[in-house]
């Protein structure tokens, strides 16, 4: 009977932290533990978990309490406790009967003698065993939202990390577009010039201190939630009398570490008017018509912005859209030589992706490996960010909204992007692997 009651223990045991299961979880490979020991041990959560006891990748991210596993808990708990209750040292040394009934507000154990008394009478009070459930509930409700205070903080230091990463190489071909912008289109104005690059650098500094600063707080901010949410783990797995006795201020020692989250930088650099540039693009603009073609394929990206589509969805999941529309340019207006501009007004919306590809792109409808695009993509409803292909790059600028203009230098291997109605640059994809046809692109899900 011993063995088969050793068995039925274990069975109910987390493999991770050795104790009864705590609102348990069964993942996708048929393992179950405590839901706060898996979280703990998902180093990264913007990576797939691994399960610790076969290693299989976990494609879940959203777990459901296995509530068979935890009422079975309960059972052989409640038994437990049932154990304790009999001892002598629980033992009232007044009555000398059990203790049984909590006192909610000297959190003390009585007899049910001494809680009718004078004393107690007017005190809350219930029996132990339900006053342990009711404050495991609550440590299990504060856990829930306090991970999410976790994830919160967790993907906004993968925001940190990724902005600081690349904002040096994002500054850097800024400058070289700013300076060869001010080169080609207003040279007589070496002044302004100098003033626009001194003005770049000391806000890219400025920025860049912050980046750094913001990710020192969130990696710090991650080790107190994960200390904590340990603690909370931790007094959810004492025994229930234990539980009760330790409480203390723990939930309110947990609100004050979910103060004050520190939220991302706003990387983004003033948009200045560059003299000249826009007279000298409208002198080059041509009128061009797009013919409509649908297709069920996806603008999608490779390299270090992976999964990236036209229409991507929140937390890096990419939203596929029933059917992307792709529209694309007549035979008779194909680029094989020249500077060519044109506008394309992309009005209110996010999920768009314009530029020039390559002919044999067109013709395949292949991913985008010969393709130069500026995208724009929309992370949430508040939170716009705006991409270059080839490379892959964000850029940090205003979201452009109405018109944008595209500038084509055919012989300089560039292609020139602009904010039609602020008249300012928004970025310059150069040097350039042309193929002798190239087309105007503008690709869509929702126009």
């Amino acid at each position: 009977m011993d063995r088969i009651l050793q068995i039925f223990q274990n069975d109910l045991t987390c493999s991770i932290c050795r104790n009864y299961f705590i609102d348990p979880i069964t993942t996708d490979c048929g393992h179950s533990f405590c839901r706060p020991c898996f979280y703990l041990s998902w180093p990264n959560m913007s990576d797939l978990a691994h399960c610790s006891e076969c290693q299989k990748a976990i494609q879940q991210r959203d777990f459901h309490t296995n509530v068979i596993l935890k009422e079975m808990v309960l059972i052989v708990t409640q038994g437990s406790l049932w154990h304790f209750l009999r001892f002598t040292e629980n033992r009232c040394t007044i009555h000398m009967e059990a203790k049984q009934i909590f006192c909610e507000e000297q959190r003390s154990l009585l007899c049910i003698h001494c809680s009718i008394s004078q004393e107690h009478g007017a005190h809350r009070h219930c029996s132990i065993g339900e006053a342990a459930e009711q404050h495991r509930e609550k440590l299990l409700k504060t856990m829930c939202s306090f991970w999410e205070k976790c994830r919160e903080n967790d993907r906004n230091l993968n925001v940190e990390i990724v902005t600081t990463r690349s904002w040096k190489i994002y500054v850097t071909s800024q400058r070289e577009a700013i300076r060869a912008a001010y080169d080609e289109l207003a040279p007589t104005e070496p002044l302004k010039k100098r003033h626009h690059l001194e003005r770049l650098q000391r806000e890219a500094k400025k920025i860049f201190d912050q980046l750094r600063d913001s990710e020192a707080s969130m990696t710090n901010k991650r080790e107190l939630l994960r200390v904590m949410y340990t603690e909370l783990k931790e007094m959810c797995h004492k025994p229930d009398v234990q539980l009760l006795l330790d409480f203390g201020d723990i939930l309110h020692k947990s609100e004050a570490v979910c103060e004050h989250m520190p939220q991302p930088v706003k990387a983004e650099l003033t948009a200045v008017t560059i003299p000249g540039m826009m007279t000298r693009f409208n002198h080059l603009q041509m009128i061009i018509t797009l013919q409509h073609r649908s297709t069920p394929d996806h603008v999608f990206l490779q390299g270090d912005l992976i999964n990236l589509r036209v229409g991507c969805g929140s937390q890096g999941a990419p939203y596929t859209p029933p059917l992307a529309e792709c529209y694309y340019h007549s035979d008779a207006q194909t680029f094989t030589t020249g500077r060519h501009y044109w506008e394309i007004d992309v009005g209110d919306s996010w999920d768009w992706a314009l530029g020039v590809s390559c002919d044999d792109w067109v013709k395949e409808n292949i991913h985008l490996h010969n393709a130069f695009y500026l995208l724009g993509c929309a992370e949430t409803d508040m939170h716009h960010k705006v991409f270059t292909t080839s490379p892959p790059l964000l850029q940090y600028v205003p979201r452009p909204t109405g018109r944008v203009g595209v500038f084509l230098d055919y012989e300089g291997r560039s292609v020139t992007f602009v904010n039609v109605a602020k008249r300012t640059l928004i970025c310059k994809i150069a040097f350039c692997s042309f193929s002798p046809h190239l087309r105007p692109i503008l690709c869509c899900s929702h126009f």
